[in-house]
């Protein structure tokens, strides 16, 4: 017969986890052996990933701001041989996140390399959360004289190259949106020695749906942030750490259980008691782990 783990030692397990602890911590804390964590970790972050799909829909927000947070999968690309360097699920790997600035919730995530198809599939993941339009909107009748399109929200993002064709392509005309490119000093000048470049300069712009004299709503500092939070509790993402996933299968299912875990169970200082998924309006109550 199998032996089953308890659903308490399973429960303990999964919060070491979204709290930051490593695998190997939790096998000395908990007794599970570490292969039994990591399958627990991808079974629990599939069924957090579908759980996101359903709760996350028909989602009213202000302001969305968009990043990207680097890793590494299996081996860094550096390092990796000349005929595998082109495959995706290995090496270089970004996490692409949309985050909200009033709620600060993190509607969708998406996991791959930093490309122009990425970028497309974040934004058209995006727009189908959020409540559009439907498709007789843009009919005649319903545009508003002098006014233009009704816009349901505003985007944000870095001065990456695909991001203005990705976000017309999911939002067409209802969509303000800006970027925002931040110059720093002092970087890259010791190779192969981390140290923090210092913010010397940032050059908003206001892309379409939006003039001019609304540029200094153009923001990315909240996603920023919440990258912080990212490196904090998933050391998968940490600068300077020994912590990474060996399969792609695994940093998903991580990345999905922090953000089940930071939607519904965190609560950031400033909601003051919510959590971003009660800010939203997508739960009423506060969620326990």
């Amino acid at each position: 017969m199998a032996h089953i783990l308890a659903p308490e030692k399973q429960r303990m397990a999964l919060q070491l986890l979204v709290e930051g602890t490593s695998l190997r911590s939790i096998t000395r804390l908990t007794g599970i052996h570490r292969t039994t964590v990591m399958n627990l970790m991808v079974r629990f972050g599939e069924a957090c990933r579908q759980f996101l799909d359903e709760e996350m829909q028909s989602l009213n927000l202000r302001h969305i701001q968009c990043d990207e947070i680097h890793t590494f999968v299996h081996t860094r690309q550096k390092n990796l041989r000349i005929e595998n360097r082109d495959q995706p699920n290995i090496g270089e790997i970004y996490l692409w996140t949309a985050l909200d600035t009033d709620t600060k919730l993190v509607p969708t995530f998406a996991i791959g390399k930093r490309s122009a198809d990425m970028a497309r599939r974040l934004m058209m993941d995006l727009a189908s959360r959020l409540d559009l339009p439907n498709p007789h909107a843009s009919d005649a009748h319903n545009f508003r004289a002098g006014m233009g399109f009704q816009h349901v929200t505003q985007i944000s993002t870095d001065g990456f190259a695909a991001y203005p064709e990705a976000v017309d392509l999911a939002f067409g005309p209802y969509v303000k949106f800006g970027t925002l490119v931040k110059d720093y000093k002092n970087a890259n000048m010791n190779p192969g020695v981390y140290s923090p470049a210092s913010l010397i300069s940032t050059k908003r712009k206001a892309r379409f749906g939006m003039d001019e004299s609304e540029a200094r709503s153009i923001c990315t500092s909240h996603v920023e942030r919440n990258n912080l939070t990212i490196r904090t509790f998933m050391k998968r993402f940490n600068r300077l750490t020994l912590g990474f996933s060996k399969k792609l299968e695994n940093l998903v299912a991580a990345t999905a259980l922090h953000m089940a875990y930071y939607n519904f169970v965190w609560k950031p200082s400033t909601l003051k008691g919510s959590t971003p998924a009660m800010a939203a309006g997508v739960t009423s109550r506060l969620w326990t782990f």
